[in-house]
């Protein structure tokens, strides 16, 4: 049976997930779940481009394989945001996030009357296919989504804290890259700036009694963001996993690849 995400974090599990994207195939959701260990996925619409119908293929392998999945997005169109939800998957998160009334309106979009303005529709996956009545829709919707907001830009930075008292949010997830790349630091995991500033996310959502997580570049990074309370690390991806597997070939049989 799946879990949601937002339980798993209530209770202090850490929550560990993969990314899926450039190579989303059922195999590949399959390989991870029979490997043990993970609790779910997200989705890379920012950077794949991912269709509708990608991610009812990837909601459906998630029912099979007990994991639960949120879709990245960019925080530009209301219309997907819904779709995605439509499609099955458990929750969405806004990249590149300029500003807390920002990430207010994505909450507005994700949500039912009267937290948000989503229009009503009953036809998709997350509505059981019109199996639920409206108004049960509508409240299980508000209750269960799982809505995330990224940390990678200084405007959000600067207003994390703001982000993280939002009664909508359930997540902040901090983007490593990017948020280097904001801090003119790009690629420097270890720099002070970056340390700096995920205390501040960290001291964001202890204030606010809000979870955090990040993607894991190196293991130095991960192990210093669990140390601060991070507790949804993204652990493996798609095409990582391949390259890696890849690698790993070479090395085994390196005699033969000289």
């Amino acid at each position: 049976m799946t879990v949601r995400f937002q339980e798993l974090l209530a209770s202090g599990e850490l929550v560990r997930v993969f990314a899926l994207g450039r190579l989303l195939h059922p195999v590949t959701i399959d390989l991870f779940g029979l490997a043990g260990g993970f609790h779910g996925f997200w989705l890379d619409q920012e950077h794949c481009g991912l269709t509708h119908r990608d991610v009812q293929l990837a909601a459906a392998c998630a029912r099979a394989n007990n994991f639960d999945c949120f879709v990245r997005m960019a925080p530009t169109d209301y219309a997907l945001v819904t779709q995605n939800l439509e499609a099955g998957a458990g929750g969405v998160m806004a990249a590149q996030i300029q500003s807390a009334e920002h990430a207010e309106q994505f909450v507005r979009w994700a949500h039912f009357a009267p937290r948000g303005l989503r229009g009503l529709n009953t036809s998709g996956r997350d509505a059981h296919y019109t199996h639920k009545s409206q108004e049960q829709f509508a409240t299980d919707a508000n209750r269960d989504l799982f809505v995330a907001i990224q940390i990678e830009t200084l405007g959000a930075l600067e207003q994390v804290d703001q982000i993280a008292a939002n009664d909508g949010v359930d997540l902040l997830f901090v983007g490593p890259s990017d948020l280097t790349q904001a801090l003119g630091i790009l690629g420097q995991f270890a720099h002070p700036r970056l340390v700096e500033a995920l205390d501040a996310v960290a001291a964001a959502c202890k204030r606010h009694g809000k979870h955090w997580g990040t993607v894991a570049p190196n293991p130095e990074y991960t192990n210093r963001c669990y140390d601060k309370g991070c507790r949804m690390l993204s652990l493996g991806a798609d095409v990582l996993a391949v390259r890696q597997g890849i690698e790993a070939a070479k090395t085994t049989y390196k005699k033969l690849f000289e």
